[in-house]
């Protein structure tokens, strides 16, 4: 078996293309994700699948049976953030599960693991999330600037390629990050404002960047949900459940190719829209995780 013409065995020497998917929000994100993961990764030759998958479930944070389909339909790995235990049953499968990801800075005897190991093609790719420390509410977590080197440490003797998502409010945090991480990462995707910025770019040290990969949903939206509901809860100040949009339906995310050595060489943000799905497909849930 070859791919672009190189024979398998040199696969390993081969540079890896990984496709980072912005933040999914709600069933249609999920829908999203269903119709197009398979034509983007045939059309880009992607070999691996990263994906924030913190707002799935409802715009905050991801259920169980959300996180099995995800992986079923294709994403390698599934990050998450400061909702990482906002659904109880996905508390319990962090544990069990080969391809959930919270972030490393949530304390050590928290459910989960914050970096894996995967391997793809001969190549061994390391995953790791990291929460800022600005702007969350409810969660106040270790500094992950400090911790980033002592998780280095574990992580560097198995591989070079080591992707971070940093799920951080602020541009500054996400920005100091990039500089600290230069050369020593291969990626530092930023994700949690769900808006797709314009900086995607290669540092000197050859690690890749992006202050915000954006979301995968509805983009005529306010980040993903119902603009009127959204509307109402700023202007009365009433609680009141937030609910997936369905309009204007984008998948965005990068595209990031890394060499055998785990420098990146190119990075390339991608927005691709998607057709909507027949009404009655809204209102299904997913297939049981089991």
């Amino acid at each position: 078996m070859s791919r672009f013409g190189v024979p398998a065995i040199l696969w390993s020497m081969a540079p890896v293309r990984i496709l980072f998917i912005g933040e999914i929000v709600g069933k249609s994100g999920v829908w999203v994700v269903k119709e197009l993961l398979p034509k983007i990764r045939e059309e880009k030759h992607i070999d691996f699948v990263i994906a924030d998958g913190e707002g799935a479930t409802g715009g905050f944070g991801i259920g169980k049976n959300h996180a099995v389909y995800l992986h079923k339909l294709g994403i390698d790995a599934i990050t998450t953030g400061e909702c990482s235990y906002y659904k109880k049953d996905i508390v319990e499968h962090f544990n069990r599960s080969p391809y959930m990801i919270r972030p490393a800075n949530y304390p050590p005897r928290n459910p989960g693991r914050g970096f894996m190991f995967f391997e793809k093609n001969g190549r061994k790719i390391a995953v790791l999330s990291l929460l800022g420390t600005a702007g969350f509410k409810r969660v106040h977590l270790k500094n992950p600037f400090s911790l980033l080197s002592k998780l280095m440490e574990t992580i560097t003797p198995e591989t070079k390629t080591v992707v971070l998502d940093f799920h951080a409010v602020t541009t500054a945090e996400k920005a100091t990050m990039f500089a600290m991480a230069d050369g020593k990462l291969s990626a530092v995707v930023g994700t949690h404002t769900k808006a797709l910025t314009a900086d995607a770019h290669v540092t000197p040290g050859g690690t890749a960047v992006i202050t915000d990969a954006g979301r995968t949903g509805s983009l005529t939206s306010v980040a993903g949900l119902d603009p009127e509901i959204e509307i109402r809860k700023l202007t009365t100040l009433v609680h009141e459940y937030s609910r997936e949009a369905w309009a204007g339906l984008e998948l965005q995310g990068v595209v990031i190719e890394v060499g055998d050595d785990g420098k990146a060489t190119s990075i390339e943000a991608i927005r691709v829209p998607c057709p909507p799905p027949p009404a009655a497909a809204r209102e299904q849930d997913v297939p049981p995780a089991e």
